[in-house]
């Protein structure tokens, strides 16, 4: 087998035995204009005129002659044996050609012979037309294979020169051809996601075609509604988890360990929504998680909280309604209703008023709290999160948008520690996710990624 391998399917390329070999101008284009005579013969005549240009007076001298030899000598050197002859990968051949004043006469001619192996537009070209009498799976994965091979412009270094117009323009249709046919095959295969960069190439170099566009868009939406409710997903390949912000209902979320968020006082009752809502976040969570069951719930809260000593005991005349213990800010206790984990997690801190509030600093810390919890306990499943602090405990100075970026960002920095869960769900409502800047946090999770998610 060659060790040469010629790649001219964008800037040309010359490796031999897995190093580049750089090749003076001249010898470069003498080389392409073997490479667009598709293997046939080149006599000696055309290719100086090709490549040096024509001579003064029309006819070639001997040195003329000798500085083709030279090159040709040059190029056998480098490329050393080919498939199709292991003597060399130039062939010398004799064709005649007729004289004005000598009649026939005998011309040497050179013809290139690298095979698909050796050069990327014979893998290219065999690859695209293999892939047109076979199964449509198998031609898809022969299309998948052959269009990286293009690498940009084919034959810059001599696409304006007249021996290689025919064989670009040709390469350029090819080219197109593939991609409409991967096209085609990947949608019928029902593979949107590998259609649709290849609908966004052709539709970049083919803006006004209709059915391109359209096929793109027509991509995007099956791709979309895949995603289901899914408005944002970043997979940390270096962490091997993911984030995904979508809208619905957290408690939905059946596959997932829940995130909920309390007070300091981890207070229960919803009786006249007048201590907790019931139409909070840990209001649902008695309800719809433990069938309203609040002793159940106390219980699980105590059970977790006996190695948690309490910062302040209020008295009943300051409180009289509601718990009174206060336990830190950032205190998290697993608890384990049926089939999963939920981790109520204290934010923010309830007023005797019984009004909650929270700051920044206080959610950062508590978030930072809940992921060591969720990763001792979690039994690595998915996790799915509220905005906390977007409720009734308003975080003064952080808007919804800012609470996500929080919650993605102690996530990711976590899990740079240690593997907290495989995915963070972050669920939104509708009507708070309708009235979110999501793009501030696509350009969020897409630096907070671009920077590193590597171990820290």
């Amino acid at each position: 087998m060659a060790s040469a391998r010629l790649d001219v399917l964008g800037p040309t390329t010359l490796t031999v035995s897995g190093s580049a070999v750089p090749l003076p101008p001249l010898t470069l284009r003498l080389l392409l204009r073997l490479v667009a005579a598709e293997g046939g013969s080149v006599p000696l005549p055309e290719l100086y005129r090709d490549v040096w240009g024509e001579p003064p007076d029309g006819r070639l001298a001997r040195g003329q002659r000798t500085q083709v030899h030279q090159r040709v000598h040059e190029l056998r050197r480098v490329l050393g044996p080919a498939e199709a002859d292991p003597e060399g990968a130039i062939r010398t051949e004799t064709i005649v050609d007729h004289d004005e004043r000598h009649g026939p006469v005998p011309v040497p001619a050179y013809r290139l012979l690298l095979g698909p192996r050796e050069l990327d537009v014979l893998e290219f070209e065999a690859a695209v037309r293999q892939a047109g009498r076979t199964a449509p799976a198998t031609a898809a994965a022969l299309l998948r294979r052959a269009l990286p091979l293009w690498r940009g412009r084919p034959l810059p270094e001599a696409a304006t020169a007249p021996f290689a117009v025919h064989l670009v323009r040709r390469l350029h249709a090819l080219h197109e051809l593939a991609r409409r046919d991967l096209l085609r095959l990947e949608n019928e295969l029902g593979h949107p996601e590998r259609a649709l960069p290849v609908a966004e190439s052709l539709a970049a170099e083919f803006p006004d075609d209709p059915a391109v566009a359209a096929s793109m868009l027509g991509l995007r939406e099956r791709i979309r509604a895949r995603h289901g409710n899914e408005v944002l997903r970043r997979d940390f390949s270096g962490l091997r988890v993911s984030v995904v912000v979508k809208r619905g209902d957290l408690f939905d979320e059946q596959d997932a360990n829940l995130v909920a968020g309390f007070t300091d006082t981890f207070d229960t009752c919803t009786d006249g929504d007048v201590v907790i809502s019931s139409g909070s976040v840990q209001g649902q969570l008695l309800e719809r998680v433990l069938g309203g069951d609040r002793a159940e719930l106390d219980q699980m809260l105590r059970r977790g909280l006996r190695g948690v000593a309490p910062v302040a005991r209020e008295s009943v005349r300051d409180k009289p309604l509601g718990k009174r213990a206060r336990y830190p800010i950032g205190t998290v206790v697993a608890l384990a209703p049926p089939g999963r984990r939920a981790f109520a997690v204290a934010y923010s801190r309830q007023g005797n008023d019984l009004v909650a509030s929270s700051t920044p600093d206080q959610l950062r810390h508590s978030l930072d709290q809940l992921w060591a919890s969720v990763a001792a306990h979690g039994l690595l499943r998915p996790v799915a999160a509220p905005l906390v602090g977007a409720g009734l405990a308003r975080i003064h100075g952080l808007a919804p948008e800012g609470i996500v970026m929080m919650l993605v960002d102690s996530f990711v920095r976590a899990c740079r520690v240690a593997v907290v869960a495989p995915e963070l769900r972050i669920v939104v409502l509708p009507a708070v996710l309708d009235r979110m800047r999501l793009l501030d946090v696509v350009r969020f999770v897409e630096a907070l990624d671009e920077c590193g998610a590597g171990p820290a």
